[in-house]
């Protein structure tokens, strides 16, 4: 049923943009009388097309906030704004699983970014260190979850709206410059908050092994029942040992994700005596009125709730 629902959908989506061909939005001039239209694959990504395009963009993003990309299915709606678009931001990685062939449907022209380009991957190898999983998990595409690797998302961005709007560099290079600093600030408050935390107490449970890069860049060690996607749920043995790993490594904490199912967690905070620590974003922003609407209110809520579980 699943597979055949699948199949109608696609059918539909060809029809729509045979029926609505590309129009990229494009008035001349400057400022906001110029707006090119952007598509991000999901929030994360549309903060930083925000922070770099400004007024030049018209941003539009296919999983919206506290949206879960693993396991998004685009609509025809969505076929509609990927063929309306000039430029498509995706984070690759294999992340985006299902954007392919919703490029393909809709029939445009948008230039593909990948945001990602130039970062240095985790690799299968080391997404399974901190994990209880058994099964080979894939390569892990959260390499924003890394302020370092933030920056290079950053300048891939701006390249790529240089290269679809020409005119517009000088605000790109300027707007990219602005945040640039800004995420630098940030990557030190992360670092200097980690310092606070005793080594020993550096370790804690999320839900799906979404911080392998947070891991690699400032030492807190992340241990996951799921692997580095939502897709699959955990087995009665993944969840076992995740329960003794946190008694046998005496592990403070163990956290909420925003976008996962929180009984998984309450059932191994149960099993283990841990306690939960709050909730963490992973793999989307909250909406205007929560605690992570932007990339940087992102980064400092994780660390905030991280360095009060663990720095007692």
């Amino acid at each position: 049923m699943a597979r055949s629902c699948r199949l109608v959908f696609w059918a539909i989506a060809i029809v729509l943009a045979a029926l609505a061909p590309a129009r990229a939005q494009s008035h001349g001039g400057d400022g906001s009388d110029h707006r090119i239209a952007v598509v991000a694959s999901f929030s994360i990504l549309g903060d930083f097309v925000k922070e770099v395009g400004g007024t030049r963009v018209d941003v539009t993003t296919l999983v919206g906030t506290n949206g879960d990309v693993h396991v998004f299915t685009p609509t025809p709606a969505d076929v509609r704004k990927v063929a309306a678009a000039k430029l498509v931001i995706v984070n690759g990685l294999g992340l985006e699983g299902w954007l392919p062939r919703l490029v393909q449907a809709s029939g445009g022209h948008a230039t593909i970014v990948v945001a990602s380009r130039g970062v240095a991957l985790r690799g299968a190898d080391a997404g399974e260190r901190h994990s209880a999983r058994h099964d080979e998990d894939p390569a892990d595409p959260h390499a924003w979850q890394s302020v370092a690797n933030a920056k290079i998302y950053v300048t891939n961005i701006r390249d790529g709206l240089i290269a679809a709007d020409p005119p517009g560099e000088g605000l790109y290079r300027a707007h990219a410059a602005a945040y640039l600093s800004k995420l630098d600030t940030l990557d030190r408050e992360v670092r200097d908050a980690v310092e606070r935390i005793p080594p020993e107490r550096r370790k804690v449970i999320s839900t799906h092994n979404a911080f392998g890069y947070f891991e690699a860049a400032y030492g807190i060690a992340f241990i996951a029942p799921q692997g580095v996607s939502t897709d699959s749920e955990p087995s009665a043995r993944d969840i076992a040992m995740t329960v003794t790993q946190i008694r046998n490594a005496k592990i403070p904490a163990i956290f909420l994700e925003n976008l996962s199912d929180e009984r998984l967690i309450r059932r191994i905070a149960a099993e283990s005596g841990a306690r939960v620590g709050g909730t963490l974003y992973s793999d989307s922003l909250s909406d205007e009125n929560g605690d992570a609407p932007t990339y940087i209110d992102m980064v400092r809520h994780n660390i905030k709730a991280l360095t009060s579980a663990l720095a007692d």
